[in-house]
């Protein structure tokens, strides 16, 4: 029998055989890739180098930005590098470090996400309070706690995982080390060791979830009593793209993680990790950024200083 600590790579799951589709899968990735981190770089240019956007809620998108860039930097280069050399491997520390970086990247903007429906919640609901809670130092705090509880789930589900022994062989069946699938390695039997964790996790994040469609019902009840109706269309065109990127957080770990096996199919569980992994950090860009006239504005002004720069 086999154990973990004799396991020197992993194989990850290959896209396809034919060396088309493999430059084929090469290239989509690499549009969503480019997409991602070239937008989120000048969203988060923006905001840093215009004053105007120095608020709360642009401080909260740029934390956001920051961890789209790390989440889909952590597995699509990866994936698009095995299929443009035609390998599938990565080394045992290489697949530890990429499962700890991803879940480190998507908790902490999970928790941001909740973090954002609470602003959003006293700018609409208790504006008149909002300089009192949502300030400088609080704003500093409240990301500050987003990101440490992402490195504490990260660190907890990254050390269970790989002390558990591995005894199935070394083949994941995903385009990058996902835990579910490292679990399938697992010769342990320990319903705490492997499924302990996930459950403590998966209660947090419902914790969240909850808090974070309760803010935007009360933020609903408040402007169909108050506001015009241009100033309705603007709240729940706020409210409702953010509940489906939390939804879609949720809906994919739930499926990853608690589906049962008679569901389980390896094209299902490859378009669920690409909604996960890949979708979201584009996404984000287009729901909570590109949208916004501040930030249309602040980009327009930022790359008018950079051409006048180099001419």
């Amino acid at each position: 029998m086999s154990n973990s600590s004799f396991l020197t790579e992993f194989l990850l799951l290959a896209f396809a055989d034919k060396r088309e589709l493999q430059l084929l899968h090469f290239s989509l990735f690499l549009g969503f890739y480019l997409a991602a981190v070239l937008g989120n770089i000048l969203i988060i240019s923006a905001i840093a180098s215009d004053h105007r956007l120095h608020t709360p809620m642009y401080f909260f998108l740029l934390n956001l930005s920051i961890l789209d860039f790390g989440s889909i930097s952590t597995t699509v280069p990866r994936s698009m590098a095995n299929s443009l050399w035609d390998t599938r491997a990565i080394s045992y520390s290489g697949c530890a470090a990429q499962v700890f970086l991803f879940l480190f990247s998507i908790s902490s903007e999970y928790s941001l996400l909740t973090v954002m429906a609470y602003d959003r919640y006293i700018a609409i609901c208790r504006p008149l309070h909002y300089g009192t809670l949502i300030g400088s130092r609080a704003c500093v705090q409240m990301a500050g706690a987003a990101w440490a509880s992402g490195f504490l789930n990260a660190v907890l589900h990254t050390a269970n995982t790989f002390s558990i022994p591995l005894c199935q062989g070394n083949a994941v069946e995903q385009f990058f080390c996902e835990i579910p699938q490292l679990l399938r390695l697992s010769c342990s039997d320990s319903y705490f060791r492997k499924d302990g964790v996930t459950v403590v996790s998966f209660c947090v994040a419902c914790e969240c979830f909850v808090f974070t469609v309760l803010s935007c019902v009360q933020i609903f009840r408040v402007v169909l009593r108050i506001l015009s109706e241009q100033g309705q269309h603007k709240a729940f065109s706020m409210c409702l793209p953010h509940l489906a990127v939390v939804s879609l957080f949720v809906i994919t770990a739930m499926f990853a993680y608690l589906k049962p096996p008679s569901i389980s199919s390896p094209a299902l569980e490859l378009v669920v990790a690409v909604l996960c992994s890949v979708v979201p950090p584009t996404l984000n860009l287009l729901i909570y950024s590109m949208r916004n006239k501040e930030i249309k504005e602040a980009l327009r002004k930022l790359i008018q200083r950079v051409v006048f720069y180099h001419s």
